[in-house]
């Protein structure tokens, strides 16, 4: 870097923090979590998108694309659940939450089932985000540190305390539109590496001529209990349905969007968006993988820079020595942008389930209503820096901490998203059924992964779903138990013939068509 880049970081770093300030003004802890519900549904789903497209899709999934063995455009599989899994948000899991006017979904579950439910679920959400996002924060660090001379140390304090500054200052109204302004960053850094890739391999031509194009094939109907299966068609569509519903529906970080919204209505707009929107970003990082990639296996120098056992430092290695300076300024930010909204989201979230969901309970009075927005901003502060502490010390973890983690979410999200659809579609399911359904669904999934049964992690979500909703829903029947209803069920519509359905089926049935053809046009 020189300094035209670090001028262009230290604008970026200093915008942000005035996005903090311009937000400062909250009346409650309500107007500090959910932004006064002000947000209609393209910033909610501009937001929703960007802490999905992380620093690690940007860097990671661009390198298995283009450069990993096994890797290829077969990634794109992860996206085709995303538009039915929209659909069962937008008709069945979203519109109860929104309605019961909670600020932690998990709340929810407490009016329907018993306190011992939400807390049991709101500290697995708090435990396993703070250390998948100090994972993220680490290993973007690392990548930089390796590649563009920056500190590993410097990296994760500046995404970190810039972040931290904005979030407590602005709350969820600075976490939005600061992903907004951060998405549209990433994407432009994206199009500026297919740009330059596409320069330096000879264009459109010299990239069809040159690629490799076994990485085209997309589509493999497998259901992934073998090696080598792990992207079949039917894992990913059935467990990425789980996991999509339960990560937008049942995840703090990602319903609490949707708690934000002026409307029921913007919030539906705002997931079909989502719904719809998701995949040509992918496609775009994909096709810079592919583009990089197949540059990188045409030009033996690029190719000697990249470690063979470190495909990740693929697209930063690209960054520092083929692009001019300002550009690689920008694209720094870029990748701190995909990191610093992934941990701006975190943060916000997990201040907001502590402060609703435990924090009461560990105090003798209740908290009085003018301190509430003091406490929702330290907590703030608290988890931030949990994020760093994990992030400073996660080179001490294994090396296979990211499938860790993967796998440590596969394991709950389906018994999680088991829980709600029992809240919500049934009526005779009651508090000891369900928690002990949410119990036997989490000890199915482990004894799988810790009796290291050949099934693809994607697939827990959907076991774990099943035998929750079956062992929750049998006791409720066999075993009398007093059942509690929320009066937000009672303006539950469940009418799927509605036209975001159809746009969604619609679009799902385009992205299969698209993965089966797109080999053929090259």
């Amino acid at each position: 870097m020189n300094w035209l880049d670090i001028v262009i970081i230290i604008i970026y770093s200093i915008g942000l923090l005035s996005l903090g300030y311009f937000f400062k003004d909250q009346k409650d802890k309500k107007d500090f979590f959910l932004g006064g519900r002000s947000f209609g549904w393209f910033s909610m789903g501009m937001s929703t998108m960007a802490s999905q497209l992380s620093a690690i899709s940007f860097i990671s999934a661009a390198a298995f694309v283009g450069m990993k063995g096994s890797g290829g455009m077969q990634w794109l599989t992860f996206e085709f659940a995303v538009p039915i899994a929209m659909i069962f948000l937008i008709v069945v899991l979203i519109p109860p939450l929104y309605n019961a006017g909670v600020v932690s979904i998990y709340a929810f579950l407490e009016n329907r089932f018993s306190s011992m439910t939400r807390v049991l679920i709101s500290t697995v959400f708090q435990i396993s985000r703070s250390f998948a996002t100090g994972i993220m924060i680490y290993t973007v660090a690392l990548v930089l540190a390796s590649v563009m001379s920056v500190p590993f140390w410097q990296t994760i304090l500046l995404s970190g305390i810039i972040t931290i500054i904005y979030s407590y200052q602005g709350g969820m109204k600075a976490v939005v539109w600061g992903d907004v302004i951060q998405m549209i960053i990433l994407v432009f850094g994206i199009l500026i590496c297919v740009g330059y890739g596409l320069h330096y391999v000879g264009g459109w031509d010299g990239f069809v001529t040159n690629m490799d194009k076994s990485r085209l094939d997309v589509v493999d109907f497998n259901w992934g209990v073998s090696e080598g299966e792990e992207f079949g068609f039917w894992p990913m569509l059935i467990g990425g349905f789980f996991l999509y519903i339960s990560y937008y529906g049942c995840d703090q970080s990602q319903a609490q969007r949707s708690l934000s919204g002026k409307s029921l209505k913007e919030v539906q707009k705002a997931l079909m968006f989502n719904g719809l929107a998701r995949f040509p970003v992918t496609l775009a990082y994909c096709f810079m993988g592919l583009i990089i990639g197949t540059f990188a296996f045409s030009n033996p120098e690029f190719l000697n820079l990249i470690p063979e056992d470190k495909p990740d430092q693929m697209v930063p290695i690209f960054i520092i020595n083929y692009l001019p300076h300002g550009v690689i300024g920008l694209l720094l930010v870029a990748i701190l942008a995909a990191a610093m909204s992934s941990l701006s989201s975190a943060i916000n979230s997990l201040s907001a389930a502590t402060m609703e969901d435990l924090l009461p309970r560990f105090r003798k009075e209740p908290i009085k209503d003018e301190d509430q927005l003091k406490y929702s901003k330290w907590l703030t502060i608290f988890w931030g820096v949990i994020c760093i502490v994990i992030a400073f010390n996660a080179g001490n973890i294994a090396d296979t901490v990211i499938e860790a983690i993967n796998k440590v979410g596969s394991a709950f999200y389906g018994p999680i998203v088991a829980t709600f659809i029992l809240a919500i579609l049934t009526k005779r399911t009651h508090a000891l059924g369900a928690n002990i359904g949410l119990l036997t669904g989490v000890g199915v999934n482990m004894i799988i992964w810790l009796g290291d049964f050949p099934i693809f992690w994607i697939w827990w979500n959907f076991i774990g779903a099943v035998v929750t909703l079956t062992v929750g829903y049998s006791l409720s029947l066999v075993i009398s138990g007093e059942v509690k209803w929320d009066t937000a069920l009672e303006k539950v519509d469940l009418n799927f013939a509605r036209k975001e359905t159809w746009v969604l089926i619609g679009f799902f049935i385009f992205m299969i068509v698209f993965g089966l053809s797109l080999s053929s046009w090259f």
